[in-house]
């Protein structure tokens, strides 16, 4: 008998040293089949956004099950796809693709994977005030995901003041009673807040740094990284350092992966396989290696 095989994809820029393959295959061979997940990294082979429906013909013709989606493609992408579901919908952010047939159907486990890595993070602590940096694809499933947390009030910083004020808009219709923002910076948006998330690529390997200034953690009760490799990044430690209680993106990585998992297979996914395999290779790599 043949055994039940999948192929899955990643898509996204600087992507080499990601470690979604390792926890979807690990996945696989614990339920006792096989994936092969591969790396489209659009970086390495010169695609930008406008290469998307090309790349998304392939994964059709190709026979993928499905494709995660990454930094920059995650709001792009949702103008190709065939339909969009779940609370992906209410983002127009997608972080998750599911082939149906020849249709391409969007998920966004960004937003599910980020309450669900809180809950485990944080317990029943309630976010306050937050201040949110970044605005993009992940910081608009993380924006959502505060709300049904019970955040009180966002502030929200982005380098694209425009892209902030345009998500500011939505928060503000779709959830009326939740106080939202734009700030001008980090800085100010931390200054009183309980606590503050980075949702950019800053920290990452491939973008070193701090999106907020060092002093400007002090006070806040909790800080959240979307990035989890590496784990303790500029933003964690600078948090860490300043009494904060932290969740590092190890939270967020393992659940959308979880998640994403059961979307692609149509199955729960083996949760603590996809956990060990991921603190293997993290552990492996050492403190700087790769991300989503």
């Amino acid at each position: 008998m043949t055994a039940e095989r999948h192929l899955l994809g990643l898509i996204g820029a600087k992507i080499s040293r990601s470690i979604t393959p390792a926890m979807h295959e690990a996945a696989a061979r614990a339920l006792g089949f096989e994936i092969y997940y591969h790396l489209i990294d659009t970086e390495a082979l010169g695609l930008t956004t406008q290469d998307l429906p090309r790349m998304l013909d392939g994964v059709r013709a190709l026979g993928f099950t499905g494709v995660n989606v990454t930094h920059p493609f995650k709001e792009a992408v949702v103008a190709h796809l065939d339909a969009v579901e779940g609370a992906a919908a209410a983002l127009g952010s997608v972080n998750t693709v599911v082939l149906s047939g020849s249709r391409l159907v969007g998920h966004n486990t960004d937003y599910t994977g980020f309450i669900t890595g809180w809950r485990r993070a944080f317990r029943t602590l309630a976010p306050g005030q937050v201040a949110l940096i970044g605005t993009g694809g992940v910081g608009r499933a993380i924006a959502h995901g505060l709300v049904a947390l019970g955040a009180t009030a966002l502030l929200l910083v982005d380098i694209d003041a425009r892209r902030a004020q345009a998500l500011a808009l939505e928060m503000g219709n779709v959830h009326p009673s939740v106080a939202v923002a734009v700030a001008p910076d980090a800085g100010t948006a931390m200054k009183g807040a309980d606590g503050a998330v980075n949702a950019t690529p800053i920290g990452m390997y491939a973008y070193p740094g701090n999106p907020a200034p060092a002093g400007a953690f002090a006070g806040l009760k909790w800080a959240a990284d979307a990035i989890y490799t590496p784990l303790e990044t500029e933003f964690i430690v600078a948090a860490r350092r300043a009494g904060a209680a932290v969740m590092s993106g190890q939270e967020l990585a393992i659940g959308q992966a979880v998640d994403a998992f059961a979307l692609f297979l149509g199955r729960p996914a083996p949760v603590e396989a996809m956990r060990a395999a991921f603190l293997q290779r993290t552990q492996a790599a050492g403190p700087a290696r790769a991300a989503i």
